[in-house]
């Protein structure tokens, strides 16, 4: 395994973001001979201010390190390690501290916003009642700082918008107002798992280029989990390749991209699809970086 280390920051002052560090992860589902283990030592930093890839095929375990970070694994699973985040070990944290820090300081934006955002109430009320909750700010100052909000994530006519229903929305605009929600009480850390898997390639770039927008802009500690690593070649600051459980390959982008040291790493590159037939990274850094592109 190669690996890039990166300092993750721990100030708590104001207006600076804290990232998280993960050592030893492991987690293990059943007991005895009937034991899975899903995730076997994972060692990651997500450092404020970048965007840690998390690379991996389907049952690699990368969505599941992803969860953990948020307190949401199965609730028979049994785990090791830290998940450290402020000098605190999120693994030692009770369901009332974890639910302290869920949507506050640790966000996550799942693959598919039809699924996170509620068909039968207004993009307003989303948006505003756990802000709320977790701040207590008067309806009308959330209202307010969800406008500000819609505004960031680009969301056309966001005034309009609040008003509106998801089924109103494209699936681009969708998953821009479940950023917005992610974002309400701005969060230290967004965990985004699979965030444009259901989208085409240009909203796709779109709502990427938001992610490493609101990245640089904001200071966040983002977790990109997916399985493509043509996403990541566009992207991510530093990529950690998962196979079974395990982080294979870890480094920055440029170093992972083009010179893999794991086979893996080298087959999962070798077979994405390129436009003229060949296999390889496909590169989006052009859409990324056309600003005509919206969702």
């Amino acid at each position: 395994m190669t690996s890039t280390s990166t300092s993750t920051s721990t100030s708590t002052s104001a207006g600076v973001k804290t990232g998280i560090s993960i050592s030893g992860l492991t987690m293990t589902l059943g007991r005895g001979e009937n034991a899975k283990h899903i995730l076997r030592g994972i060692d990651l930093d997500i450092p404020a201010g970048q965007i840690t890839g998390l690379a991996g095929e389907s049952g690699s375990g990368k969505t599941m390190t992803g969860m953990t970070i948020c307190g949401l694994q199965p609730p028979q699973a049994q785990l090791g390690g830290r998940i450290d985040y402020r000098g605190t070990n999120l693994l030692d944290l009770s369901q009332r501290g974890l639910n302290d820090l869920r949507g506050t300081e640790i966000a996550m934006v799942f693959q598919d916003p039809t699924a996170s955002l509620h068909p039968m109430l207004s993009i307003q009320t989303q948006l505003t009642d756990h802000l709320r909750h977790h701040t207590g700010l008067s309806k009308k100052d959330a209202i307010e700082r969800a406008f500000t909000v819609l505004e960031q994530v680009k969301v056309p006519d966001p005034r309009a918008a609040l008003k509106k229903y998801p089924h109103q929305f494209s699936g681009g605009q969708l998953q821009r107002i479940a950023i917005a929600s992610a974002i309400m009480c701005n969060p230290n850390v967004l965990i985004a798992d699979e965030p444009t898997t259901a989208l085409d390639v240009t909203v796709q770039a779109g709502v990427l280029r938001l992610l490493r927008e609101l990245c640089d802009d904001l200071g966040l500690a983002i977790l990109l989990v997916t399985h493509d690593l043509g996403v990541m070649s566009a992207l991510a600051d530093t990529i950690a390749v998962m196979r079974n459980g395990e982080i294979v390959e870890h480094g920055d982008r440029f170093q992972v991209i083009t010179a893999p040291q794991d086979p893996y790493t080298k087959a999962l590159i070798d077979a994405l699809p390129q436009a003229d037939g060949s296999h390889g990274v496909t590169r989006i850094d052009a859409l990324l970086l056309d600003n005509t592109v919206e969702a």
